[in-house]
């Protein structure tokens, strides 16, 4: 208010209290004012503005500017005594600890009448030179004014801001001294973990989204891990604050390795109960069947044997069944191998005690077959005796009817020359008596004749 003065500089006491209160190394070897020097590069600018200014900007009858009112009220007094460290110390601290220092005036904003008021006053009513200076002052806050940063030029944000605040207020409850150097790890400490936790959980929001277990082969695993690591490793360098020596990244890196393995172990274990109830599912019924008997007799091992590898090639086709696949059903297999060695042993017995009755059956068969066979070859020679003699008759039938046949031939032969002869003969007979008769005839004419000649002869 009004002017720089000593009151007005020892109302600014805590500034002293900087040296006291505040490193930005943990070293001990900077105490004092010695170690203001080492604030500069972090501490904000110094701007000092001054109400209801009412004195004359000039020194020695020269107009000066408000910044140069302000250096020279800082001016140091020459001089050790405890009076004059007094006066200098909180001066020297303001020029150690602000090394940009910018000084502003306001005049009365209004005529003193209208103060009561000023709250709901317009510009139009307000000096006209005080708005003037209102709006240089926030000319150069909006245009000067930086962003507050810590050592190596980090940018301070609210989280940020939260979390320093929260370190010396901490620090100073425990009566130690605030430091930069500490609440600069300190906030990295609290913005790298928090980087962290945001990766890990991007990393398994990513495999949450992208793992379905169980994972088929490694190589996919890895992949899907690979590619979730890279995205939350970038969110992180993103989202990291100052990460001396990766640490944080390392730490980072160790946990997603955590994450994979563990991931690898949640893969195992789905897979196993995948396959497991896979493995029930298929080769229950024929657990079942065994249990009931149904391979207990001949061949029923080499029936087993087929019925499980036309399930094994089901399992196989099944899909989803992850890394321990194979191993679940070598397992399976092993622990059914007794009941496959002990229905060999029943199939070996039964298949000797089968064969010694087949080949019993097969001998009282060759016996029963040979017996048929003698029968029919009995049979048979009794039939071909049968035939012969039927043969033998009918050619005995056959040499009869065939003499009876030349009988009747020669029969017929004679009756033909019989009647041939007897035809020739009546021929004959015919023409004898023709001849006879034509002889009588001739004997009868020649008679007449004679008996004319006779008669004649009488007569004459």
């Amino acid at each position: 208010m009004n002017k720089i003065d000593q009151r007005a500089i020892d109302l600014l006491h805590y500034v002293t209290e900087l040296s006291n209160r505040l490193r930005k190394v943990a070293s001990p070897d900077f105490e004092g004012v010695e170690d203001a020097t080492n604030l500069e590069s972090f501490c904000p600018d110094f701007v000092w503005i001054l109400r209801d200014f009412y004195l004359t900007l000039e020194v020695d009858e020269q107009v000066i500017t408000a910044d140069e009112y302000l250096e020279n009220s800082l001016r140091l007094k020459q001089g050790t005594n405890q009076s004059v460290q007094n006066f200098n110390l909180p001066r020297l601290c303001i020029k150690e600890f602000f090394p940009i220092r910018k000084c502003f005036i306001f005049d009365s904003p209004t005529h003193r009448k209208k103060l009561a008021k000023l709250e709901s006053l317009p510009n139009e009513d307000l000096d006209p030179e005080f708005v003037e200076q209102v709006a240089t002052f926030c000319s150069y806050i909006f245009n000067h004014s930086k962003t507050k940063a810590l050592p190596g030029g980090i940018k301070v944000n609210g989280p940020r801001l939260k979390s320093l605040v929260l370190t010396y207020i901490n620090a100073i409850s425990r009566g130690d001294l605030p430091c930069m150097e500490n609440s600069v790890l300190a906030l990295a400490q609290i913005k790298n973990s928090a980087a962290v936790k945001k990766a890990i959980a991007h990393y398994d929001q990513q495999m949450g989204q992208k793992v379905q277990l169980p994972i088929e082969t490694l190589q996919e695993l890895l992949d899907l891990h690979r590619e979730s690591e890279r995205e939350a490793i970038e969110l992180f360098m993103k989202n990291s604050f100052k990460d001396m020596d990766q640490k944080f990244q390392k730490e980072l890196e160790t946990l997603l390795e955590a994450r994979k393995d563990d991931l690898y172990e949640q893969n195992m274990e789905a897979s196993s109960y995948r396959c497991s109830a896979l493995l029930q599912a298929i080769f229950g019924p024929l657990e079942n069947d065994v249990m009931q008997g149904i391979y207990s007799k001949p061949g029923g091992h080499h029936l087993l044997i087929q019925k499980t590898e036309l399930l094994k090639a089901r399992y196989y086709w099944e899909p989803r069944k992850g890394m321990q696949a194979e191993k679940a059903l070598q397992e399976y297999l092993h622990s059914r191998q007794s009941t496959s060695d002990a229905i060999l042993q029943i199939d070996l017995a039964l298949t000797k005690r089968q064969k010694e009755i087949e080949e019993a059956h097969m001998k009282a068969m060759a016996a029963k077959i040979e017996a048929q066979r003698l029968e029919v070859i009995q049979r048979y020679n009794l039939q071909m005796m049968e035939q012969r003699e039927r043969l033998h008759q009918e050619q005995v039938r056959q040499m009869q009817m065939f003499r009876k046949y030349q009988v009747q031939q020669q029969q017929r032969a004679l009756e033909r020359r019989f009647q041939e002869e007897a035809k020739n003969l009546n021929k004959k007979i015919e023409a004898e008596h023709r001849s006879l008769q034509n002889e009588i005839q001739d004997l009868q004419r020649n008679a007449a004749s004679q008996d004319d000649q006779d008669d004649k002869c009488i007569l004459l």
